[in-house]
Formats: structure tokens, sequence, C-alpha cells
């Protein structure tokens, strides 16, 4: 199963022991399946974890920004949208999450985000929760 999780699984897997962060350790556990990442994404991610709520949380479990950055990236597969189509008017980083899944051929993209949660799919891929995540990827089930 080919996955891209949304910057705020990510940053909800980092900073706390929720659904997000039990998806983000079945992914390390299951090496059938893979994760993708872009450079526009991996931005994002270091903005929101650079943020003082972020640092201070990070700071809490011993960790830094960078550090919790490596730790997804030797997870991740880096993969370059060559073009980033306007889909989600409402919010234009969710489009780079989009181009991300097209270009890794994606099975999953996961997020906890309305705009993309609302979209249900994106060009035939599905678009779940990190709970429903979890529940596909811990039973070995293709994704809906």
């Amino acid at each position: 199963m080919r996955i891209v999780p949304d910057t705020n699984v990510i940053v909800s897997a980092i900073l706390w022991r929720g659904p997000p962060y039990r998806f983000l350790e079945a992914l390390r556990r299951r090496t059938e399946v893979q994760v993708f990442s872009s450079p526009a994404i991996l931005a994002e991610l270091v903005e929101v974890l650079t943020r003082p709520f972020a640092t201070d949380r990070l700071e809490l479990a011993g960790m830094s920004a960078r550090s919790a950055v490596s730790s997804f990236l030797e997870i991740a597969v880096l993969v370059r949208p060559g073009a980033v189509p306007r889909v989600v008017i409402a919010d234009p980083d969710d489009d780079e999450i989009l181009a991300c899944a097209v270009t890794a051929n994606a099975d999953l993209i996961v997020s906890g985000d309305r705009h993309l949660l609302d979209l249900l799919n994106h060009g035939g891929i599905p678009i779940v929760t990190p709970a429903k995540a979890l529940t596909l990827v811990e039973s070995g089930t293709r994704a809906p």
C-alpha cells in the first residue's frame, strides 16, 4: 500500500499520542507499506514544527524540529510533483498533498483536514482519517 499523510497527521503523530501517532507507528512496523512526501510537504512540516507551541511540546519530549523531521524521513520516500493543480480553493496547501499522492501513485491519502476529507477521494485515491487508515494498515486491507 502506498500512502501520503497530510502535514497535520504528521504533526499530530509527532506531538501527541492519539490515532495519528498509532498510525505512524503502524507504518514503521509494516514494511510493505510505503509512505510518500514531497519537498513542499516537508517545508510545511518544518514551518509548523518551529512554531512556539510545537517547539515547547517537542522540548518536553526531548526532541527538536530537526530530529522530528529526520525521524519522519526515515520512513518517507520523497517525490517531486511536476504540477500542483488548484483543487482546494479554501486551502492551497492541501493541493500539495493531492499532487504528491498523484505523483506517488498513492493508494491512500490520510488527513484530519476537513477540506480534504470532504473530497472523499482525489483521482480515485481515497482520503481517510488517521483512525480509518490505522485500521486498514493493521489489517493489511487495501484502501476502500
